[in-house]
C-alpha cells in the first residue's frame, strides 16, 4: 500500500503560482509512477502531469506544458506540482496518484491505470 497526502491548495488571483505537494509514504517508492490528475466542477477528472521516480523523467499532456512543472524529492518522498499563470479554467480539486503498473509515463494519463490515489486539494483561482 501507498498513501498519499496532498497540500497547499488555497485561493489564489489569476495569473498568480502555486505549488501543490504530495507526501507518500508506505512501500518503497522506487520503481512508482506519481502524478496529477484534477477535476473541475461538473467535469471528469483530467491528467495533468507524471514523474518515474527512479529517474526523475516526467511527462505531460499538452495542456499542462509551459505551465506546470511536476517534480520528486527523494529525500522526504514528497512530488510537487508548480503552477504558474494560473486561469481560472484551472480551479479544480487536484489529486495526487501513483501506480506501479505503466510501463511508458504516457500510460499514467489513464486514470484506470492509477492503483493510489490521494484526497485531493482544492485550487480555486479568482479571475
Amino acid at each position: 500500500q501507498v498513501q498519499l497526502a496532498e497540500s497547499g491548495g488555497v485561493l489564489v488571483q489569476a495569473g498568480g503560482s502555486l505549488r501543490l505537494s504530495c507526501s507518500a509514504s508506505g512501500r518503497t517508492l522506487r520503481s512508482i509512477t506519481m502524478g496529477w490528475f484534477r477535476q473541475a466542477p461538473g467535469k471528469e477528472r483530467e491528467f495533468v502531469a507524471a514523474v518515474r521516480w527512479s529517474e526523475g523523467s516526467t511527462y505531460y499532456p499538452d495542456s499542462s506544458k509551459g505551465r506546470f512543472t511536476i517534480s520528486r524529492d527523494n529525500t522526504d518522498n514528497t512530488v510537487y506540482l508548480q503552477m504558474m499563470r494560473l486561469k481560472p479554467e484551472d480551479t479544480a480539486v487536484y489529486y495526487c496518484a501513483a501506480s506501479y503498473l505503466v510501463g511508458s509515463l504516457s500510460a499514467f494519463s489513464n486514470e484506470h491505470t492509477v492503483q493510489y490515489w490521494g484526497k485531493g486539494t482544492l485550487v480555486t483561482v479568482s479571475s
